[in-house]
């Protein structure tokens, strides 16, 4: 991770928005540090987070309205503007949403539908925290920019699309994660009965 980072910055568009954008993902991984005796994670949850803040890293470089990736998705999707935001938002619900089941499962006790709720509305509240934030940010610390760092490209409904990206990203993960554990139950329940039968 801390590759990536130095990676993305060399050089970014606008230091003063690179460092900004970091703020949160610097204190986040400050947070992953300090409670890793408490509540260690998973390989996986770890694997997700760091694909989940590489995606960040590469945005917050490009300041996100400029990255490569959103300038080749024009074309395909017929838009003037930038999509990497989307795509990030997306991936913030998809990637992020395991690691919180997991810290739900584990340290709550979460179980049932709960499981699958719970990562849903944590990454609402999450993307609606910081959106307010990040308006916060933009107002006291650079107002005069607070449209362009904000990312809103002259789309007034910025913030709302990003937080419906984010809730789509993660109602994706619970789908999945439910289906994979309806089939190794429905599995494992088939070679318990077989083996029952052999048994017998």
């Amino acid at each position: 991770m801390a590759a990536v980072i130095i990676a993305a910055g060399i050089h970014p568009d606008q230091v003063f928005d690179y460092f900004l954008e970091n703020a949160t993902a610097f204190a986040f991984l400050a947070v992953l540090a300090c409670t890793y005796r408490i509540l260690p994670l998973s390989d996986l949850s770890y694997l997700l987070i760091f694909i989940y803040l590489s995606i960040h890293e590469w945005g917050a470089h490009y300041k996100y309205s400029d990255v490569p990736l959103g300038e080749w998705m024009k074309p395909w999707l017929h838009t003037n503007r930038n999509m990497y935001d989307r795509v990030a938002h997306f991936s913030f619900g998809l990637m992020m949403s395991y690691p919180l089941q997991e810290m739900f499962t584990r340290k709550a006790n979460i179980t049932g539908r709960w499981r699958y709720v719970l990562p849903v509305e944590a990454i609402l509240s999450f993307s609606a925290i910081y959106e307010m934030m990040e308006a916060g940010a933009a107002m006291v610390l650079s107002p005069e920019r607070g449209e362009e760092f904000v990312g809103m490209q002259g789309d007034m409904w910025d913030s709302q699309e990003d937080m419906f990206m984010a809730g789509i990203g993660s109602i994706v993960f619970v789908i999945v994660a439910a289906v994979i554990r309806h089939r190794r139950a429905a599995n494992a329940a088939k070679k318990e009965t077989e083996l029952a039968g052999v048994g017998s």
